[in-house]
């Protein structure tokens, strides 16, 4: 029997403050909706027992994304649309971006959030393996404070986690540490989206020499709650990747995943297909050490000025690029970005200052130094966002801009690939706080991150 609204009380404050102060006056008796993709079907279906709602969709204290140089912060209200078109997602956690591309069609991609998938705890949810092999910590908050839970550690059971009654998700942080790592995530349903997983996996490596390094695999939809192989990564690090440890690992991750029986499937077929799915995990993770992509073996092979030239679109430094150009040659993107990295920072300020005067103010269309074309293309997709900003909001960052210039003498730099306006301009306005020391390593930072998001463009082609 369908549910009658008028038996529901529904209230939406302004502020996570507020919310969190509701939750603590009666522990237990408000429940939290943000997306409601699963909590309406139970209203639908009659058997939604709380009866105090709290509507938390449109905090904007949890619909922040935040990139440091260590971590980055995903704000629980994140729908799974913000999070698989957000750049340094895509780029640098492929597996969560591609798992919220899963997590339904695009009307519930656009409403359900990050925050709600783990908090409604199924084993079946398409996003929980990805966050367990990235090491993912939760940012737990209420009228008491803040605490950080490794989200290895949140779930406790079926459908049971650390979560107190008076508590919320405001966050989600992940290390920005695997950058040179391979990652392989699949999903075994009736249907890629719009069907719930039969056996989901999330895992990712590295190769050293022909050798397996911080294996982590990550199931999901095969058990009460989603699980690491333990016994399997430990099998599988410090080893040569050769047939015989692929078949190895493919029969203990079968006989270590121990699933259920369910009305999806049987705990016979999950084993199989968790076998399955580590051997084709692992088989892919070698093709990594064969040959470089198209493009990088070209480049490999250009003469030095010529490779200098090309790569310096990604940067806009030529003492970044020569040293990149120096380097060669790389076997795959992996090695590409981690040298970028290093060559990055070992440079001095005045290479610094060469690489952000390439960019264009945000919200305009040219630089201070003449751009390629390519430059210029990427630039007016990374701002792309902030170019659909209102009138208002342009007119704000102009000024903020010119604030800027007039206190550290050049042009704000930020990571602008899936920002807003209004985010920006939020970034900015607290960036004039800066002193100037604190401020140039932050334009750094931005700029490394700016600098990988186009190499990997560039090496796709």
């Amino acid at each position: 029997m369908r549910s009658d609204p008028a038996e529901y009380d529904l209230v939406a404050p302004a502020n996570l403050q507020a919310a969190v102060s509701l939750l603590a006056s009666e522990p237990g008796r408000w429940l939290p909706i943000a997306g409601g993709t699963d909590l309406m079907v139970q209203f639908a279906a009659g058997t939604l027992r709380a009866r105090k709602l709290i509507s938390i969709a449109r905090l904007p204290e949890l619909r922040r994304t935040e990139v440091f140089a260590e971590e980055i912060e995903i704000g629980a209200g994140c729908t799974y649309t913000d999070v698989r078109k957000h750049d340094i997602v895509d780029s640098e956690f492929p597996m969560l971006a591609r798992a919220a591309s899963w997590t339904g069609g695009i009307a519930n991609q656009n409403r359900g959030t990050l925050g709600g998938n783990i908090v409604n705890a199924s084993p079946a949810g398409d996003s929980l393996p990805a966050l367990l092999a990235y090491d993912a910590d939760l940012i737990l908050v209420s009228v008491r404070g803040e605490r950080r839970v490794p989200y290895a550690s949140f779930h406790t059971g079926y459908k049971k986690t650390k979560l107190a009654a008076d508590e919320l998700i405001r966050a989600v942080r992940l290390p920005r540490r695997f950058g040179g790592y391979f990652s392989h995530a699949r999903k075994v349903g009736t249907r890629n989206a719009q069907a719930v997983s039969k056996v989901c996996i999330a895992a990712l490596a590295r190769m050293e020499d022909g050798t397996v390094q911080d294996a982590r695999i990550a199931f999901g939809s095969i058990a009460p709650m989603p699980v690491r192989l333990a016994e399997t990564e430990r099998l599988l690090n410090r080893k040569r990747l050769d047939p015989s440890l692929v078949l190895l690992a493919s029969k203990t991750a079968a006989a270590e995943v121990q699933p259920i029986d369910d009305i999806r499937s049987t705990a016979r077929y999950r084993a199989a297909v968790a076998g399955n799915l580590v051997a084709e995990f692992l088989e892919r993770l070698g093709e990594t050490q064969r040959a470089p992509s198209e493009v990088l073996a070209r480049w490999n092979g250009l003469p030095a000025d010529e490779a200098e030239n090309e790569i310096l679109a990604c940067c806009g430094s030529r003492v970044w690029a020569r040293g990149m150009a120096a380097r060669r040659p790389f076997l795959d993107e992996a090695a590409v970005l981690a040298a970028s990295d290093e060559t990055w920072r070992n440079l001095g300020e005045s290479d610094w200052m060469e690489a952000f005067r390439s960019h264009p103010r945000i919200g305009e269309s040219r630089a201070a130094q003449i751009l390629s074309a390519r430059s210029a293309a990427w630039s007016a997709q990374e701002q792309s966002n902030a170019a659909a900003a209102d009138d208002a909001i342009k007119i704000a960052l102009a000024e903020a801009n010119r604030k800027y210039v007039r206190q550290f003498g050049r042009i704000f730099i930020v990571c602008a690939a899936g920002k807003t306006g209004s985010e920006i301009l939020q970034i900015l306005r607290r960036r004039l706080q800066n002193d100037d020391g604190a401020e140039l390593r932050e334009a750094a930072e931005q700029q490394r991150q700016i600098t990988q998001i186009r190499l990997r463009k560039w090496l796709q082609g």
